[in-house]
């Protein structure tokens, strides 16, 4: 699975998942951190993405146009880089179980 971190989460985090998803990518290593949100949706659904995000506007936009893209939407005040990567890991076999089930669209973390 790829992830493809918005650009409200730190480039770093690409490094610091290479061991589990490999391919993943940042908004800002593409230098699409300014793009419209539904450009970045048509984008992650092209080359099969996964967004992570801690904004609402993917999951309002999975609600209205389906998925793919999947969206994991982390819904977690502010905190840290190091916080945003032990929540991800510690959630790591939810989000492998979500990118199995082709039924879900959005996974919430918080």
């Amino acid at each position: 699975m790829k992830l493809l971190f918005d650009h409200n989460l730190s480039p770093r985090l690409v490094r610091k998942f290479a061991d589990l998803y490999p391919n993943s990518q940042h908004l800002f290593l593409l230098k699409m951190d300014r793009d419209e949100d539904m450009t970045i949706w048509e984008y992650a659904r092209q080359q099969s993405y996964t967004i992570i995000t801690r904004d609402s506007d993917y999951n309002d936009l999975s609600l209205i146009r389906g998925f793919p893209p999947k969206v994991i939407w982390i819904r977690r005040g502010n905190c840290s880089t190091h916080e945003i990567e032990d929540m991800l890991r510690a959630a790591t076999s939810d989000m492998q179980a979500f990118f199995q089930n082709p039924a879900l669209g959005i996974l919430t973390l918080r």
